[in-house]
């Protein structure tokens, strides 16, 4: 039986889903959280469904012999891929994400809305579900990013090459009207800057790190996991296999995590 007091997990191909972590601590300010960033094997978009089922346990695994008492996937392409295979084999709650396609869809008045993910998001076959009950008056365009994850782990997304390359692959949402931006992957959210410069003010960038956020309060409270403790002081703790320090530091910075133990 799980204590509360006992850290989420929380793993992703590399730093993106720092992103995600980062959101729950801002909304559950007293747990503690264990990260585990998978760069060596980043990107994961790229990569076979067989290979990220793999990447997925071996993840889930680290972080359960750590004592974690629930599991966040901070990853889309391991969600779709990978999270109904995690769900069966361990016994312990997990939490997905998923493009935020659906609030875009709702508040959309152009009717025009892209969705920025990889490969492997876009092609699995719980995206394609998901798609299928969209309203049919909507037009999404897909676009999938290249060379996104690697300038994050690199940190090299304020580079002019970096730019132009964005800029270019862009072009399919900006010749389209689109009036939002769903953001399919954890890493994503981290380029918003880069993104405002390229879109006018009339396009809203969603991410999924708020819901995601919720959700992980619903379900730790839904198993009566929530710490509660007034007088408990959180610990972050950070893992990872292969990540640039420097792009480590500056996304930390770049997301006000202050307080988290690099290992």
């Amino acid at each position: 039986m799980s204590k509360p007091t006992l850290p989420i997990g929380i793993f992703d191909s590399g730093l993106g889903g720092l992103s995600i972590l980062s959101e729950i601590h801002r909304q559950l300010p007293k747990e503690n959280i264990i990260y585990f960033a998978d760069s060596g094997n980043a990107p994961y978009g790229e990569k076979s469904p067989e290979n990220i089922i793999e990447f997925s346990i071996k993840n889930t695994d680290f972080l359960l012999s750590k004592g974690c008492k629930l599991i966040v996937v901070a990853c889309n392409t391991a969600t779709t891929n990978a999270i109904h295979i995690l769900r069966e084999k361990f016994n312990v709650p997990f939490i997905g994400i998923e493009p935020a396609i659906k609030p875009a869809a709702i508040k959309t008045t152009t009717k025009q809305i892209g969705i920025l993910a990889t490969k492997g998001t876009l092609s699995s076959e719980l995206f394609a579900q998901n798609l299928k009950r969209m309203s049919q008056k909507t037009n999404i365009i897909e676009v999938v990013g290249k060379g996104i994850v690697e300038a994050i782990e690199n940190n090299t997304v304020d580079t002019l090459h970096f730019h132009k390359a964005l800029q270019s692959q862009l072009s399919p949402f900006i010749n389209s009207n689109i009036d939002h931006l769903v953001l399919g992957c954890s890493h994503y959210p981290l380029i918003t800057n880069n993104l405002k410069k390229i879109f006018n003010k009339n396009v809203k960038i969603i991410d999924s790190g708020f819901a995601v956020a919720k959700q992980t309060k619903n379900i730790l409270d839904y198993h009566k996991l929530l710490n509660n403790d007034e007088t408990h002081k959180s610990t972050i703790d950070i893992y990872h296999n292969e990540a640039s320090e420097i792009a480590l530091k500056h996304v930390l910075n770049q997301l006000n995590i202050d307080n988290a133990i690099i290992h």
